[in-house]
């Protein structure tokens, strides 16, 4: 990812689930509005809305106040989006057309953030011809890049250069996003935020989406780099004030 303010559709994947990509969402949006651009968020598939958790769009909403967000299908079951879909005896998500629903709101907004579930190969809905589609899928389709939010602990560097691969070899940009960096960080996170660093456009700090809406929103810019509308431009210095 280069060092250009990124604009129009950008996709948040991740290594895993529960990585942090909704904190990281409504962080890149809040950094982004507060550079002046009109931000949409857009989830195609909320699964697990059985459980009683709060939906990832409100979620969003809640912390950065993007302005237009929405959800285009919701499912009961925590599973992925596809198999929810099945359980339910739902209309599984279409790849165009959900593709169609990001482009008209990018035709309304300065960027586009698009939230997957899981992982970048998680089995998100079906094309017409009946083949399941993934968040990579959709990357390729609209000529997105992708931003990758992982872990800091260990086995963050094999889940994060999977993923790195899987977009690279679909020539997707793509640039990396540690969802939750933890306030006493061992050996392990410093050794493994040193590899990853040539890959980075952020680091949120562990128990970031737990902060009061205002805070969040001044703190966001200086979680982010510049690419992604922040204002993070030297990592020594970051982590020298983080240790």
């Amino acid at each position: 990812m280069s060092g250009v303010a990124w604009r129009g559709p950008i996709l948040v994947t991740g290594t895993d689930t529960d990585v942090g990509k909704t904190v990281v969402t409504a962080a890149i949006t809040a950094a982004a509005q507060a550079a002046g651009l009109r931000v949409a968020v857009l989830k195609p598939g909320q699964t697990g809305t059985a459980t009683g958790a709060e939906p990832d769009v409100d979620t969003v909403n809640r912390l950065a106040a993007p302005m237009t967000a929405r959800t285009l299908a919701s499912y009961p079951d925590p599973l992925a989006p596809l198999a929810a879909a099945r359980v339910a005896e739902a209309e599984p998500l279409e790849l165009y057309a959900v593709a169609d629903e990001i482009k008209a709101d990018a035709e309304k907004h300065d960027l586009v953030l698009v939230e997957g579930a899981g992982g970048l190969l998680v089995p998100m809905g079906l094309r017409p011809s009946g083949e399941a589609w993934t968040l990579a899928d959709l990357a390729v389709s609209i000529g997105a890049p992708a931003v990758v939010v992982t872990r800091a602990g260990l086995g963050t560097l094999n889940h994060t250069a999977l993923t790195l691969e899987a977009l690279d070899r679909r020539a997707v940009p793509c640039g990396v996003v540690l969802g939750a960096w933890p306030a006493e960080p061992e050996l392990v996170h410093w050794a493994n935020l040193r590899e990853l660093v040539p890959n980075m456009v952020g680091a949120l700090p562990d128990g970031a989406g737990t902060l009061e809406p205002g805070v969040f929103r001044r703190s966001a810019p200086g979680w982010l780099t510049p690419a992604l509308h922040g204002v993070l431009d030297d990592w020594r210095a970051w982590a020298e004030e983080v240790s």
